[in-house]
Formats: C-alpha cells, structure tokens, sequence
C-alpha cells in the first residue's frame, strides 16, 4: 500500500479541496481558529495536523503523504484484523486486496482527511475485538473520539459496532463496557457537531443520491474492477464468506451499516458522498478472503477425500471389527509393546499418573527393556488405533476422520492466493495510471496558474466567480503576482475565511466600469449561466461581465477555467433590459470547499 500509494504522487498539481487544505494548513494556529468558527470546523484537527505537516516542508507531495501513510496503516490494519479473526493467510489477502483496490488508492492519493478517518475506523474496530478478548475499552473509546474529530460522520460506525455486539450476544457488562467508551467519543465530538451544524451549507450542493449512486458505490467498493469477472468472482466470494462467522459479524456491519445509514438519511437531507463512509470499505476485502479461504478447504477436502477413499473403506471395515470386540482395543501390540497396554500404553489398572503399580519410576515393566519392549514380545502388524508410520497410539476413528495437517500444502495455498491478486491489479493497470494523472482530478489549479502566469501581465483586472477560485491564487500565488483582484477587500488570512472578504456590490460595479479587458477565473459551467449566485457580490460579478463584456478566449481545466472578456463595442443599448434570471437550485455549482 505505502508502495501505490507513493507512486506518482508528485502529480503536477493539486486540485480545489486541496488548494484548501494547502492554504490553510499554512496559516498560524490562531488564524486557523478564527476560519473554524465561520467554516470547516468538521476538518479542523486535519488542518491542525496538516499545519504541523507543511511547516516541516510545503509542496504537494507533504500535502498528500499523510493520506498515503494513512491508507498504508488502514491495509496493514484490515491485514491484523483477518488474522485476529480467522488466520494469518486471510490477513495477509484481505490486506493486499485493500492495498490494490482502485478507491483505496484514489484517496491515499488525496491532500484531505479521508484516508486518515479510514485508518482510525480500521484502528478502533481492531480495538474492539481486543476488547471483547478481555482487554481495556478505554484504548478504543480514544482512538473513536480522534477519529470522530477528524470528520464526524465516522460517528456511524458506532452503529455497525452495535450490531456485531449483538450478532456476538454479548453480556451485559460488556455493553457496559462499550457503551461508556462509545459515550465518550460522542461527548467530545457533540461541540463539533454543534458548531458545524452552523455551517451545513457547505454541503448544499449535494443532491439527493439516486439508485445509480448506490451502484457505483457497490462496484467501488467490491471489487478491484467494476465489471466483468473479477467483479462477479469478488461477489461471489464475498456471498462465500458471509458464512466465516466470527469473521462476517465484523467485516458484514462495517460494510452496510455506515452508508446504508447516511444513503437512507439523505433522502431527506442530502449529506451523501462516497469519501464520507470510504472506512466502510475495510469490510470487502475482509469478506472476500474469508470467502476465498472457506472456497480453498472445501475444494483440499475434497481433493483429500479422493485420494483417502480406497482406504476409506478399508478402515471402516477394521473399524467396525473393533466395534464388536472392544476388548481388542489396546489388547495387541506395536513393536514390542506389552499386551495389557490400552491404545495410549498405559495398564489398565495403572495408577492416577499413568504407572502401573509394579512398573518403576519411568513407568516399565519390570520384565521389560530399556526401550519399554516386553522380551518376549512378538512384532505385530499395525492395526486400528495405531499410526501405521510411527507406531504411536492415535485416536479411535470416528465418524470423519480429520486428516493430518500439511503445513507445506498451507503455505503453497496461501502464495497463490497472494499471486492471484496480480491479476485483477495488472487489469486494472491503466486505470492505475490515469488515476494518478492531475487530469483525473476535477481541475488542475496549476494548470490554470501556469496559462495565468503566461497571459496576464501586472496590472491586468481579475475576477474570481465565484469567490471561492481565488484558491487558484492562493495555492499557487507567483503567475497572479502584480495582478489587480477587483473584488478582493482584505486576504482570508486576516478576515477568517477561505478566500478572503470582498468589496461592496456598489464599490465593484464602479470598478468594472472604468475597465474595458478583464480576466476571468471562474467555474467553467458559468459564463452564460442563469445560475443566480446567493453573494450580492458574485451576482455582480456575474451581471456585468455576462452583460457587458463579450469572451475573447478562454482555457479550461476541469471544473475552472481561465477567460479574457473584452468590454462590447459599440456598447450596449441603455435601454434594453438587462436579462432576467431565475433561480434554479438544480444547477447551482458545487462549491469545492466541502466536507
């Protein structure tokens, strides 16, 4: 994981929720606090964190390393959990299949928190096993109050850790137990919560998810590849593993619970993105080793019972002479053994340690040798009872003899399975590499930066619409330097905002008026838009440029473009009105600076 995860993450440039993360986590603490009380209060200990990250080196790479850390401990934690619940060959496959899923990587790839909330879910249910083994809550409780802070809505796990203590049927004081640890967590998350209640209108571009996002959540979840066989072979597997028991009841919940929960909830207030419940996805890879481990013992017994069967028949047969003559049983003897022996050695009337009263003090026969063989003993052939290979007693058979174990047969199953991970990682190689493309992303500041930086020359007028682009700039300040913002009053360092606090609508429109060339960075869908902006200033912006100003050229990147409008001539008549627009919700652009 650590190993995909730093490949190509010097990718050329970041995007806008990284821009913010950038700008932010380069600001001191106090600034920090006082952009928290108006916005993004739910990533105000990821801002901390990255603040401390980004003071040691800024660049993009630090920005994004503590996300690749993050995913890198999640995999080496979905691996602890396998073994915990099932064996060492299962961990070591569901870690490798989390490492390799396409998302993971997507996201350990990310200047945000996910990959890190991703690390402390897998953490704190690790931590639960552990705990219903006997050891202390209060570990768990810290590590879901940490991972609570870092982004809220990790809070649903709580739900799915419920439901495995009830699939577990737990005592009372291990609810006990788990309910003052989980309680905690949530007292020290409920100030958060309460603050950022106050910013929920950074989420209101999200919409209402619909049955095609709870698919491509399925097929991003399940499986390395979203079609075709490997996808089917993964769900398979996964149906296969519900049945490991110990296994499903922690990796089923982890798996549904969280975002069947918040899909639910988003019918009536949309709150739903795939990164908000990216923990969950630990419960697949889980799931799918288990599936495929239970689908490898069935397929060894039955190759061993094909081997076993001629001989099968053969044993019953002795077994069931034994069955009518018991007495036999311990009767005879194996190389030399003493007739009176039973199948473990001992006389049947030896005492509570096993010796016979006239035997000595290492348990002979007096009439017997050094090596415990009666002088007159005869060499018999080996029968029920007995290993035909070693002589040593062995278990009476019963009705499925368990054949013994094959530590090298072990061991070549487990590599394979291992290798057969590198199928659906080499098909899905090319979705590797343009995944790690800046194009992959919704937009390239860079890119928009370095055209900025090749067009405007010092004085050149410049517009953000909305607002929020002016992290264009910010993240990437050296093309814009010398610049005129026309709408800029004071920097979001000193106001306490992202973007910083803009001029009066009166004081903008006289300075649009005495310009006749503007630059434009704005959302590349607006610009004809009827799209009615909720900022009195962006209205502004909006109005006169769209009304005034015809485009000359323009460059997109994604979600931004970078635009010249030239002021129309011979100007537009006075009297005819200026366009009416309406408000529609619909296509209200998202804002990039969101939870």
């Amino acid at each position: 994981m650590l190993a995909l995860g730093l490949w190509g993450l010097d990718r050329g440039g970041m995007w806008g929720d990284e821009g913010v993360t950038y700008l932010v986590g380069r600001r001191t603490v106090p600034q920090i606090w006082h952009l928290l009380h108006g916005v993004d209060a739910v990533h105000g200990l990821y801002y901390l964190l990255m603040h401390a990250v980004l003071a040691v080196h800024p660049g993009e790479v630090a920005l994004r390393l503590p996300s690749v850390c993050g995913a890198a401990a999640t995999a080496g934690l979905v691996a602890a959990l396998g073994v915990r619940l099932a064996r060492p060959r299962v961990g070591l496959w569901a870690g490798l299949l989390y490492a390799i899923t396409p998302l993971t990587g997507h996201y350990a790839q990310e200047g945000r928190s996910y990959a890190i909330v991703a690390a402390g879910v897998a953490g704190a249910t690790l931590l639960l096993v552990r705990a219903l083994e006997g050891r202390s809550w209060w570990p768990y409780g810290a590590v879901l109050a940490v991972t609570f802070l870092l982004h809220e809505f990790a809070v649903l796990l709580l739900c799915a850790h419920a439901l495995t203590l009830a699939a577990a049927r737990v005592p009372r004081p291990v609810w006990a137990g788990w309910a003052r640890a989980a309680g905690s967590a949530v007292g020290i998350l409920l100030p958060l919560a309460w603050v950022s209640q106050r910013q929920s209108g950074q989420v209101a571009w999200l919409r209402v998810p619909d049955r095609d996002t709870a698919e491509r959540l399925a097929r991003g979840f399940l499986a390395v590849t979203p079609t075709g066989v490997v996808f089917w072979t993964s769900v398979l597997l996964i149906l296969l593993g519900l049945g490991a028991g110990r296994l499903a009841s922690v990796a089923l919940p982890l798996l549904v619970v969280p975002p069947v929960i918040l899909l639910t909830v988003s019918q009536f207030r949309p709150l739903f993105h795939e990164r908000y419940v990216l923990y969950a996805l630990a419960g697949a890879p889980l799931l799918v080793a288990a599936g495929a481990d239970r689908l490898a013992g069935m397929v060894g017994r039955l190759w061993l019972e094909s081997l076993l069967r001629p001989e099968a028949a053969h044993e019953a047969g002795r077994a069931a002479v034994v069955e009518r003559r018991p007495q036999l049983v311990g009767a005879l003897t194996v190389h030399g053994h003493h007739s009176g022996a039973t199948a473990r050695g001992h006389h049947p009337g030896t005492t509570a340690r096993g010796h016979h009263p006239g035997t000595t003090a290492r348990g002979h026969h007096p009439g017997t040798t050094a090596r415990g063989h009666h002088p007159g003993a005869a060499t018999r052939p080996p029968l029920a009872g007995v290993d035909r290979t070693t002589g040593a007693a062995s278990p009476p058979p019963g009705p499925s003899p368990r054949p013994p174990k094959r530590p090298a047969r072990t061991h070549l199953i487990t590599l394979a399975g291992a290798l057969a991970l590198a199928v659906p990682f080499l098909h899905g190689l090319p979705a590797y590499r343009n995944d790690r493309l800046a194009a992959h992303r919704p937009e390239n500041l860079a890119e928009v930066s370095a055209l900025a930086g090749r067009e405007l020359r010092p004085g050149d007028p410049v517009l953000f619409l909305p607002s929020f682009w002016r992290v264009t700039a910010l993240a990437y300040p050296r093309p814009f330097a010398g610049v005129r913002d026309l709408a800029l009053a004071e920097s979001g360092a000193r106001s306490g905002t992202l973007s910083g606090r803009e001029v009066a609508p009166a004081e903008l429109e006289a300075g649009l008026a005495g310009v006749d060339r503007v630059w434009i960075v704005a959302q590349s869908n607006l610009l004809p838009s009827r799209w009615v902006p909720g900022d009195p200033v962006d209205r502004v912006k909006l109005g006169v440029v769209d009304g005034e100003f015809a485009r000359r050229r323009q460059y997109v990147s994604g979600r931004v473009k970078l635009a010249l409008y030239i002021r129309r001539t011979p100007p537009q008549d006075m009297l005819t009105p200026a366009p009416e627009y309406k408000v529609t919700p619909a296509p209200a652009p998202p804002s990039p600076a969101r939870p």
